[in-house]
């Protein structure tokens, strides 16, 4: 495998970092920037994580008690906008707690180069020629292609390649053939991602199809019923195999202990050699090794740093996965993940979400860093605490209910860096770890992210308003933005603690990846919105203190309707279906109490000045819909009913009312906002004195083509092809 070179600021900041041992710079960041400045009067200086940032450029940190001057919107283009989050309390951390935030945050953006392989094989090549061009700036001021070539290339990064983030579509350029070519021949050679003895010309024409073909690579993850899932994806999860093939192949394997299976082939690309089926695992000295063996090199100083002893086991325990690729390790260390429930600083880094798996048994590198907000976590806490009681009060069967929910920590959290599946577009809430065993036996951790959740709100104050364009009242507009708020806390706070923890499978049934298939997630993530739906509406979280009254439930029942039947077919283009699983989740939902409720008239398809609206008129009775919907996706979950999984899902969440989503897109169009955002990362950058780091600064940069540049310069750590 390719080495990237080491730049000689890589060998002062392993000198630093590492005691003054030069030597140890073989294993320190590669392409890093300058070397740094000292202060004057002082031995101190600012040492810039690995960017392209002098230390006369690094801000001071900013130190900000409310919203007032900072903007969270920076630039919007296609169906995007970009924003930029706050991460209030930094400043009061103590110096220990900014290092280890600095080694985690170094750690989450070495692995960026992996996603973009993961999604597509030919992405790195793809993306290190755009960024180059970029870089270049020709034809700038010239070339009426010029702005059409950077909306592709921005889009391009947010997605972490060439296929739409959400609809895993391929995303066509709308700049000529020839400005590409006209604009690869002026780059030198040596900026070109050129294959040994390929020349210019023979890239281009390699390139050029990749690119423009629509037919070629359409689709990064493929879930229609009837096809063969793995030879019509795109995504980089398997090579020369077929569905059939894969499904054969870890069928096969066996656990001793039928009761704590192992995640197999969680973090693996198979492929055919010699006629057989072989995995390639990703570790330090496997596929992917040189961006592992970055990621490794940031824990471990983090180990170093660690608060406790339990956040210290957890960080050995990753960095043991990371070497060996041992996915009993990686259990081991979910484990004492989950037991570290006192640690402030907190990281989720490695192979987690199986989403843009289409059968689901491959999980996309990702890393969230973070720190609790302990004000914030009294909310989610309260929850958390009451976990038993609403296992006990829920319409499951009784045999599917867990008659003993252990260790729910749950807490909201500052987010300080994303990287990977996590960005630029990120989650808002996170339950883990996926094992379902683990899970019953340790417990989980549930988190909202608050910060990030606070800047889409802000956000979403600007430009026009969905609200008032697709809500049916007066009264339904001024509920929602009364309470619209808290009720989506709410709903994530009970969708990740109460709704991804609940419930139990069968004795004797596989996981859902085994038995449900491509059906898996969507299922998932409809039990636990169904979970959060179903107490929304419960008088209980007045009693317990979380919301003031019933008409945050009734908020939350608006908004989710509207979503789910309306608002979000917005985000798919014409002629198409859903696809995504979070998509496809909740207009099965609201579809199916919909029509479940037809004949009491529960919910009401109105038009009114030729345009279409849904009106809940009974709450309480849609409260019971999403109970009977809540059971029997528990059922399907438990048993491992793949029939009653596709059927439910291909019937509810998947096809679209064209003349609905036609005018959905036209009444859209007129509010001039992007249906999708995403955020530029805060900069960490470390002080230096004698040697050791005594602070950590944090700027927010606002530049996001300046931001994709430094990261494809800096952790630009895997050869093209894995």
């Amino acid at each position: 495998m390719r080495k990237a070179p080491i730049a000689a600021s890589a060998f002062l900041l392993a000198s630093l970092l590492a005691g003054g041992c030069a030597k140890k710079a073989t294993t320190a960041p590669a392409e890093a920037t300058a070397a740094s400045a000292t202060t004057a009067g002082a031995k101190e200086s600012v040492v810039n994580s690995p960017t392209f940032v002098t230390a006369e450029q690094v801000s001071p940190p900013q130190v900000l008690d409310d919203d007032k001057g900072f903007n969270y919107v920076t630039e919007q283009f296609a169906d995007i906008r970009v924003l930029r989050y706050r991460v209030p309390g930094f400043e009061n951390l103590s110096a220990q707690q900014k290092e280890l935030l600095y080694y985690l945050y170094e750690a989450a953006l070495s692995g960026r180069d992996i996603i973009y392989d993961q999604n597509f094989k030919h992405n790195l090549r793809i993306r290190r020629t755009l960024d180059a061009i970029v870089q270049n700036k020709r034809d700038r001021s010239t070339s009426p292609d010029w702005e059409k070539f950077m909306e592709y290339t921005k889009r391009v990064w947010f997605s972490n390649g060439i296929h739409h983030h959400y609809s895993a579509n391929k995303i066509m350029p709308d700049f000529s053939k020839e400005f590409l070519a006209a604009s690869i021949t002026k780059i030198p050679s040596s900026q070109l991602p050129l294959k040994a003895g390929e020349t210019r010309d023979a890239f281009i024409k390699w390139i050029t199809p990749i690119l423009f073909d629509p037919t070629i690579a359409p689709k990064q993850t493929n879930k229609a019923a009837g096809e063969d899932l793995i030879k019509t994806s795109a995504v980089n999860f398997y090579e020369g195999v077929t569905q059939k093939e894969v499904e054969a192949f870890y069928a096969k394997k066996t656990d001793a202990d039928k009761t704590r299976p192992v995640s197999h082939g969680l973090n693996s690309k198979v492929v055919k050699e010699n006629g057989q089926l072989v995995e390639k695992v990703w570790k330090a000295d496997g596929m992917y090794g040189p961006a592992i063996q970055r990621i490794v090199f940031w824990l471990e100083k983090a180990v170093t740093v660690a608060e406790n002893e339990k956040q210290k086991l957890a960080l050995q325990k990753l960095v043991q996965f990371y070497r060996t690729g041992d996915l009993k390790v990686f259990d081991e260390y979910n484990i004492a993940w989950v037991k570290d429930v006192d640690s402030k600083i907190d990281v989720v880094n490695g192979f987690i979400e199986v989403y843009d798996d289409p059968i689901g048994i491959k999980a996309s590198y990702e890393s969230v860093v973070s720190f609790r907000d302990d004000e914030a976590t009294k909310r989610i806490k309260a929850i958390g605490d009451q976990a038993q009681w609403f296992e006990d009060n829920s319409p499951l069967l009784a045999t599917h209910k867990k008659k003993n929910v252990v260790g729910i920590t749950a807490k909201v959290i500052t987010t300080v860096v994303e990287g990977g599946d996590a960005a630029p577009a990120t989650p808002i809430g996170i339950n883990l770890p996926n094992a379902n065993w683990i899970r019953k036996e340790h417990g989980s951790k549930s988190v909202n992210l608050g910060n990030i959740v606070h800047a889409y709100n802000e956000s979403a104050n600007t430009g026009g308003s969905t609200l008032t364009e697709f809500a049916f009242s007066p009264e339904e507009i001024e509920r929602s933005k009364k309470y619209s708020s808290l009720a989506s806390d709410l709903h994530t706070d009970m969708h990740e603690v109460i709704g991804h923890a609940s419930g139990q499978i069968n004795p004797g049934v596989g996981t859902p990846k085994q038995t449900l298939k491509n059906y898996a997630s969507t299922i998932e993530e409809g039990r636990a919105d169904l979970v959060a739906l179903y107490y929304v509406m419960d008088p209980k979280l007045v009693e317990i203190g979380v919301m003031p009254n019933l008409e945050v439930g009734k908020a939350e029942y608006d908004g989710y309707i509207r979503g789910g039947l309306i608002t979000q077919l917005s985000r798919i283009a014409p002629g198409e279906v859903i696809e995504e699983d979070h998509m496809r989740n909740r207009q099965m939902i609201a579809a199916w109490a919909f029509e479940k409720g037809k004949k009491d008239n529960v919910i009401e398809k109105v038009t009114k000045n030729g345009k279409t609206y849904f009106k809940i008129n009974d709450y309480q009775k849609l409260r019971a819909l999403f109970g009977q919907l809540l059971r029997e996706t528990q059922r399907i979950t438990s048993e491992g009913d793949l029939a009653a999984a596709k059927n439910l899902v291909e019937t509810y969440g998947v096809k679209v009312d064209k003349a609905l989503h036609q005018e959905v897109l036209q009444r859209y169009a007129t509010l001039k906002i992007a249906p999708y955002s995403g955020f530029i990362q805060p900069k960490l950058s470390p002080v230096v004195k004698d040697g050791k780091i005594v602070d950590v600064l944090l700027v927010y940069p606002d530049n996001f083509t300046q931001q994709m540049l430094e990261y494809g310069t800096v952790y630009n750590l895997l050869p093209h092809y894995n």
